[in-house]
């Protein structure tokens, strides 16, 4: 194992870094802290790791002092915690002299049983910058805070935003949308319906139609059987599988676990609603979905009040929607919501006392508040008129926030109430600096 493990760091400080497309996702920065890169399969977690990498070389950091080391090698099957340390031993055997300025960036570590002591040492240690990564399986952000002990924070990956879906496509703008001209503007909304539809996985991008579906279909299953049913011995299989074509195939609709235990009930399937409830948090930590809770003080109604659930991705919609309808309202809707979690934003929705709903109400770090309408299409009088009521009843019980409709119209819209910021979708979702408001 020596020999192996020795041969490895021979091999991964040598590794150039590979070509990426920049993510814009943040990682926190404290000192004597791990940072656990998480999110759903195949989203780009160890590009984030190597982007770690080149901007500590472009900083000046000597490549030497940056060792990436990958786990998903079955030549370590069978590697256990008491082997961790020999990856200690023999990167310092090879450069001493880096004690206090190696940073480690240890890749699929949760394949190895009892990683986190070594994890915990290294930090105690200080001679090291640790950073992990690895599937949603065994490395989510509750078992980070328990497995670390506080010592670790969390930095979620997600697909693709759309601003980093233009640069991969090498077309993100230079320019806020509204300064660009014309013709640009009009490119960068075509591109976001490509985007609505076919979603921010990086490997997809590019693929025919077919293998996109194909893809997209394998990262679902393998989520679904490695991270929920193997890992928390699910009992009920075929429910599960009900439950995510739901789901994936309804996005932004009303859910309740009351409702959905009666139509597998009349389908025949028995499963009891305490297994319903903890299927549907096993699908959010694996982060195949995304819940939002309706905004209230009560606890009982947060329970008894439908969530509004969400793929992590827009383009997993049309594979799971038996209605073959293209959508583009509702996959706006889920780009929205994920782009404000990328954003650092608490989000809940809102029905007022009038009855109204709005998507989302969305509190910044920092205490800032937005209460957000999604609509794809204004051109009916009715929806312009509901949308727009939704927002003006709000406020009178969130006086603080700022009103905002998002829609894919770039064109001016007329009527719109005072102190409502209609924005296209395409400049919302591009938007330079838009990541941490």
């Amino acid at each position: 194992m020596r020999d192996l493990l020795r041969q490895k760091l021979f091999d991964a400080l040598a590794a150039p870094v590979p070509r990426f497309t920049r993510r814009d996702v943040r990682l926190p920065q404290i000192l004597h802290k791990a940072v656990a890169v998480i999110g759903m399969r195949r989203s780009g977690k160890t590009t984030r790791l190597w982007q770690v990498v080149a901007d500590r070389i472009a900083a000046g950091v000597p490549r030497e002092a940056l060792l990436y080391f990958s786990f998903e090698d079955e030549r370590l099957a069978g590697m256990g915690a008491a082997d961790l340390h020999l990856i200690e031993e023999e990167y310092f055997r090879l450069h001493p002299g880096m004690r206090g300025r190696a940073v480690f960036l240890l890749d699929e570590i949760q394949t190895v049983p009892g990683w986190e002591s070594f994890a915990r040492r290294l930090l105690d240690a200080r001679d090291v910058e640790l950073f992990l990564s690895g599937s949603s399986a065994r490395l989510l952000s509750r078992e980070v805070a328990t497995s670390m002990r506080g010592r670790a924070l969390a930095a979620v990956v997600h697909p693709f935003s759309f601003r980093e879906y233009l640069r991969h496509l090498g077309r993100e703008p230079g320019k806020p949308f509204d300064r660009l001209p014309a013709r640009e503007r009009s490119g960068v909304e075509k591109d976001l319906r490509g985007y609505l539809t076919c979603g921010g996985f990086p490997e997809t991008i590019g693929a025919g139609e077919r293998e996109r579906v194909e893809l997209l279909r394998t990262y679902v299953d393998t989520a679904l059987f490695r991270d929920v049913v193997e890992r928390h011995a699910v009992s009920h299989p075929v429910a599960l599988r009900w439950m995510v074509r739901h789901l994936l195939g309804n996005a932004s609709g009303p859910f309740t676990v009351h409702k959905f235990h009666g139509d597998l009930h009349s389908q025949g399937i028995p499963v009891s609603k305490d297994t319903l409830h903890a299927y549907l948090s096993h699908l959010e930590d694996a982060f195949l979905i995304r819940t939002v809770s309706i905004e209230t003080g009560s606890e009982r109604k947060r329970m008894v009040n439908p969530r509004k659930v969400y793929p992590v991705d827009p383009g997993l919609i049309p594979v799971y929607d038996r209605t073959g309808r293209a959508n583009l309202g509702h996959a706006l809707e889920t780009c929205v919501l994920i782009e404000l979690e990328r954003r650092g934003a608490e989000v809940s929705w809102v029905r007022t006392a009038e009855g109204h709903e709005v998507d989302f109400l969305a509190r910044f770090p920092g205490g800032k508040e937005e209460l957000i309408q999604v609509c794809a299409d204004l051109d009916e009088p009715a929806t312009k008129e509901r949308e727009f009521r939704g927002l003006i009843e709000a406020r009178k019980e969130r006086p603080r926030a700022a009103l905002t409709l998002v829609c894919m119209d770039s064109d001016a819209i007329p009527g719109v109430p005072r102190g409502i910021a209609v924005r296209p979708a395409a400049g919302w979702l591009s938007g330079a600096g838009a990541a941490h408001p």
